[in-house]
């Protein structure tokens, strides 16, 4: 790979190149010292072998020959003449700044030449790479590098990586002791301006509206969700389109995503499709991932076996899209190790040699325990004819994997799924094999201008196939259009490449897919490429086939209520608005002690969050928060059915500042099933607190006597629904009669009577639904307010 070279910036830089001394300071204010572990006295940590290109590739180990300390790098091995000792500066350097950079290096090969310049450069990213600052060393003494940089006004500083190395050559091997010598480093320090504060990723705005199930979450984005189903649990794994989104703070908008920054998988749970866990982010690849050999994590898939007696989780992963690897977890939470040292799916995998993009990794175990693979994906092999390349370009593959399911056996089979692009996934019903993928866009990749076969998918359409055996998949076995291209149901700016995945949770199929949905409402209409998770409902018709998926915000039904007398993670949202979530030391109060622990933070004046369909049962007494506060003056009020609905109990967060603190309110007239809010109140513009579980404890709910009613009436061809509130208490209440059609208040209703509205709908028809009674009053000299819904069954007063 041929990459951009910038010679080096700052005259300091060129000054030292050529021998001369220079020890100006950047003359920065606040700076501050960016290297970890630059004299190698904690190992290795921070450092790992430059990999900016695949050909890149060297031995990094550590020698007691230091020119300080204890200790030194020693670079053996090299590949090319990049291939030395590298530290991610990403998020620490800025454009527009000045930075010191010392160093000392020194090679020994006798057979080298006498003196050899080596170079401190930067990788900014794709092909971009600048020489910072170089020094001439002779044979067998310690080189100094000692010179000054600027990061150019322009440059883009997401990616920035500090690297050593010797000049470049296209073919450092026809004389590796002039380009490819072993070498020493140590004393390395870059020294400037601090490093900026983060960019807030917070989500200011109600991503998921309440009553809506799609998106799956509002506080973050997720891509590419994987299903997987264990111990009556649904987990979704994804693609972490939130690593690389960086709000403007003014206008609130990020740049575009960069997919080549993005290392880590996305987990959130849920037992009832609605009210869904964050678990968090886990590293899987770069430096400090659980497998640093890969620089992405893409395209998560999921499965389970027991291996030699122990039950395992394997999370397979895209590594760009040169190849695939996994990570085994001792539950679907991890902890996650690797057992591998090098990709699984790769040029070398059989099979693979017809396919570009050796990624997408599916797992599929059948019920024999034999375990498979699908993948692959991209442009077409040039050598089929183009009508082949466009409508069946043969760029999915399928193996078998090992007992161990982290290696494979014998050769991977052609899956001939018509237009295919990537994104192979199977699922097995009632005996068949259900293969869907998603469709190419046409281009010269796959043919140029060709005509679509009938029947064929569309660009960005996700097709299927069925099938008697997982490992064959002939073009005969296709079957249709799954799933047509979401900007079909989501609008403008919607559009793209889409990926999927399918499984069953208690008797029902269910279909995920992306759409950046989140990222539209961010911007009120554009998109900068930040998906978001959905689920439907899939069906099948009587012969097998299945009927095409209809894209929604709806989403699926709630399959159970949400149980709150128990301790439970406050990062558990049906909807939110204006909070983040982070990990902490320890184990999940939840979870288990090797469960990640995650808070809801950057809690601000007028932020909640909210849970669908909680069934206190015959009454909850109080309510449990365990909660660090940040600022003296919060406020946590439980409230009802609406944002605004009653309050029914509320926390006063008064407790000494940054300690975890567990505090509880008394609950009135909480019973029956409700969706709960808490909004969060204190000090403007102040964090407020953080927030870590809840719990509820059931008690004796204080009710005020009303009896409720709700009916649909016809006047004159129009519906009208009618609610009734009669007053079954000794004393006067005050009652809010509220619908989807308007509220009214009736003050003062007396013992005995009633309070009544007929609400006018304007049309000929109404659905079922139902209508909410608020009653507040006095029991006992306390002030009680007491919620009731009461359904109405659907009428048309056409006929």
């Amino acid at each position: 790979m041929t990459r951009r070279r910038v010679g080096a910036i700052a005259t300091a830089g060129a000054m030292v190149a050529a021998g001369l001394a220079v020890t100006a300071a950047p003359g920065q204010a606040a700076e501050t010292e960016l290297i970890v572990n630059g004299g190698f006295e904690n190992g290795l940590d921070g450092w790992f072998v430059n990999n900016g290109n695949a050909t890149d590739g060297a031995t990094l180990s550590l020698t007691t020959d230091a020119h300080a300390g204890s200790s030194a790098a020693l670079v053996t091995d090299r590949q090319t003449t990049g291939s030395g000792p590298m530290q991610d500066l990403s998020g620490k350097v800025q454009a527009g700044k000045t930075y010191a950079l010392t160093a000392r290096i020194k090679y020994e090969n006798p057979e080298s030449p006498a003196t050899k310049e080596f170079f401190a450069t930067m990788h900014y990213g794709g092909g971009t790479y600048t020489n910072l600052v170089s020094v001439t060393a002779t044979r067998g003494q310690w080189a100094h590098f000692n010179g000054q940089f600027t990061i150019p006004a322009g440059q883009n500083v997401t990616m920035a990586r500090l690297f050593f190395e010797t000049p470049w050559t296209s073919d450092p091997s026809a004389n590796p002791n002039l380009h490819l010598m072993d070498f020493k480093l140590d004393a390395v320090s870059v020294v400037g301006a601090a490093p900026p504060p983060p960019p807030s990723r917070t989500i200011e705005v109600v991503g998921k509206l309440p009553g809506e199930h799609n998106p799956l979450i509002g506080h973050k984005f997720g891509a590419d969700g994987y299903g997987f189903v264990h111990d009556g649990r649904v987990y979704m794994y994804m693609t972490n389109d939130t690593q690389g989104y960086q709000p403007d703070p003014v206008t609130g908008i990020s740049p575009g995503i960069n997919y080549g920054h993005i290392n880590q998988i996305t987990l959130i749970s849920t037992t009832d499709m609605v009210n869904w866990t964050d678990h968090g982010e886990i590293q899987v690849a770069g430096p400090n991932g659980v497998a640093p050999f890969t620089g992405n994590s893409w395209a998560p898939g999921m499965a389970k076996k027991v291996v030699n007696g122990e039950e395992k989780f394997f999370l397979y992963y895209a590594n760009g899209g040169g190849s695939s690897n996994v990570i085994t977890g001792a539950s679907p939470l991890g902890p996650w190790t690797s057992e591998r040292t090098s990709t699984l799916i790769d040029g070398r995998t059989p099979g693979s040699e017809g396919v570009a993009w050796k990624f997408d990794p599916a797992p599929l175990t059948d019920d024999d325990g034999e375990a498979y693979l699908y993948y692959g994906g991209g442009p077409a092999s040039t050598s089929m004819p183009p009508a082949e390349r466009f409508n069946n370009p043969k760029n999915l593959r399928v193996i078998k994997l090992g007992d161990d399911m982290v290696s494979t056996e014998g050769t991977s089979a052609v899956v001939d799924a018509p237009v295919a692009f990537e994104a192979a996934q199977v699922f097995k019903r009632e005996g068949k094999y259900y293969l869907s993928y998603s469709s190419h866009f046409g281009g010269n990749d796959f043919g140029g201008n060709q005509t679509r076969l009938p029947g064929y998918p569309e660009g960005g359409q996700i097709g299927y196939m069925i099938s008697d055996d997982p490992m064959s998949w002939s073009k005969e076995t296709y079957a249709g259009v799954l799933f047509p291209n979401q900007s079909q149901f989501f609008g403008s700016g919607t559009g793209g490449n889409n990926h999927q995945s399918a499984f069953e949770y208690e008797g029902k199929y269910y279909f995920t897919y992306h759409a950046p949905t989140l990222n539209k409402r961010i911007t009120g209409n554009n998109t900068q490429g930040y998906r978001s998770p959905h689920i439907q409902e899939l069906a099948f018709n009587p012969d097998g086939t299945i009927q095409q998926v209809v894209g929604t915000y709806a989403g699926v039904e709630q399959v159970r209520d949400f149980d709150p007398f128990r301790v439970f993670e406050a990062e558990t949202f049906g909807w939110s608005k204006g909070i983040a979530t982070a990990k902490i030391d320890g184990g999940s109060p939840q979870f288990g002690a090797t469960a990640p622990n995650l808070v809801v933070r950057d809690i601000d004046n007028g932020d909640w969050t909210a849970l669908s369909s909680v069934n206190f049962g015959e009454g909850a007494g109080s309510v449990t928060a365990k909660v660090r506060p940040l600022v003296a003056g919060g406020k946590i009020e439980v409230r009802l059915d609406e944002l605004t609905g009653p309050v029914v109990g509320t926390i006063q967060v008064d407790a000494p500042l940054g300690e975890w603190t567990e505090l509880s309110a008394q609950l009135d007239g909480v019973s029956g099933v409700h969706d709960v809010y808490f909004t969060y109140s204190g000090p403007q513009g102040e964090d407020l607190f953080e927030l870590d579980t809840w719990a509820f404890e059931a008690g004796s709910a204080t009710v005020l006597p009303v009896e409720v009613s709700a009916q649909v009436r016809c006047v004159a061809g129009k519906a009208y629904v009618a609610v009734q509130a009669r007053n079954a208490h000794d004393a006067p209440l005050d009652i809010v009669l509220r619908t989807a059609y308007g509220e009214r208040s009736v003050m003062s209703v007396a013992p005995g009577a009633n309070a009544f509205q007929q609400f006018a709908t304007r049309t000929g028809a109404v659905e079922a639904g139902s209508a909410t009674v608020r009653a507040s009053g006095s029991i006992d000299g306390r002030d009680v307010t007491s919620l009731f819904t009461a359904d109405y069954s659907g009428l048309n007063c056409a006929g």
